[in-house]
């Protein structure tokens, strides 16, 4: 598969872009374990137009993230245009526009998902941005507004004939947010479109190896993008790969190999923020995610989640590399949302 003159081999791995997770240190890990494409968090248009710092910041870009890409969004297409300007100026290996994040302060505007409900418009903010721009453009969409809206495969078209380099299509609705299954035909559908040549990337519940190749075998997309998996799981890129190139699984990690994974995030998260506090509460959302099944452990839990500073993170790690030493995590009911 290639974007644009980018060569990234026959199948190739995604991590998906997402808010306040796909930040450097996550990133690293996901890097660490084989994922073979980055994106930064999404970043708004409006706010890079204002060389709003923050969002500035979540451009930055590392050796170990290529081929990486910076996905923006926003609803004003001027403002758009600007926007995949100024990220270019970062030296992405491609940009993304976000038309698919289903999150009510985003959509309200008009903007992420809410694109599918006008569809012309998102066609023309997809086409003035390719022509905008030296690089390769994506974009990431979902299969419709709603149960009655499912257009996917006229976006898909209308899209590529803008001169996108590929499209990624999350299996849901906007209504559905995140709720229900992932419905993987209507990607299938798009990809087996004789009038669709560019590649697609299909996204949604690749939460296993054995999951990620019925996938594949169903649609066969280009590649496949994971998202929320990931979280607390970086690994699950290494165990896609081991499951396709041998039919067996992976075993599950100890408890004290997750342990130092942790760690090692928690510690590039303080190197990059050079703030102790934050870097801790960066890592909240991970610490929730990295020990499922865990018997009796909702306590330690809590703990972990209210701690504050490296060397509480630190000291309640390692209890917990101890008194689950024997232990291997089980993810066959670990909740995605």
């Amino acid at each position: 598969m290639k974007i644009g003159n980018i060569e990234l081999g026959p199948l190739p791995l995604f991590l998906a872009p997402m808010e306040d997770v796909t930040y450097k240190s996550f990133r690293y890990m996901c890097k660490k374990y084989g994922a073979d494409v980055m994106y930064t968090e999404f970043v708004s248009s409006e706010a890079l137009i204002r060389d709003v710092k923050k969002t500035k910041l979540k451009m930055t870009l590392f050796d170990f993230d290529r081929p990486v890409a910076i996905q923006i969004f926003g609803h004003n297409i001027d403002s758009m245009v600007e926007a995949a300007k100024v990220a270019e100026e970062s030296n992405p290996d491609f940009i993304d526009i976000n038309y698919g994040c289903p999150m009510k302060k985003i959509v309200a505007k008009g903007a992420g998902a809410g694109m599918l409900q006008d569809v012309p418009k998102m066609v023309e903010m997809t086409r003035q941005i390719v022509n905008a721009v030296k690089i390769p453009v994506t974009a990431k969409t979902r299969l419709g507004w709603d149960e009655n809206s499912k257009n996917i495969t006229e976006v898909a078209e209308r899209l590529q004939d803008t001169g996108i380099s590929a499209l990624a299509i999350h299996g849901r609705t906007r209504k559905q947010l995140y709720t229900g299954d992932a419905d993987w035909s209507l990607i299938a559908e798009v990809k087996n479109n004789p009038r669709i040549t560019m590649p697609i990337i299909g996204n949604g519940d690749i939460n296993s190896p054995s999951t990620a190749k019925k996938r594949l075998e169903q649609t066969g997309v280009d590649a496949l993008m994971i998202g929320r998996a990931a979280i607390g799981r970086p690994w699950i890129f290494k165990e896609i790969k081991h499951y396709f190139e041998t039919g067996e699984e992976l075993q599950a990690p100890t408890v004290p190999e997750i342990v130092e994974n942790v760690k090692d995030q928690l510690r590039i998260s303080l190197e990059w923020k050079d703030d102790e506090r934050r870097a801790v509460n960066e890592m909240r959302r991970h610490f929730a995610k990295y020990f499922p099944s865990l018997p009796n452990f909702r306590d330690t839990r809590i703990e972990l989640l209210r701690s504050e500073t490296y060397s509480d993170c630190y000291r309640i790690l390692d209890e917990i590399a101890e008194k689950y030493a024997t232990f291997r995590v089980d993810y066959t009911n670990a909740s995605l949302k």
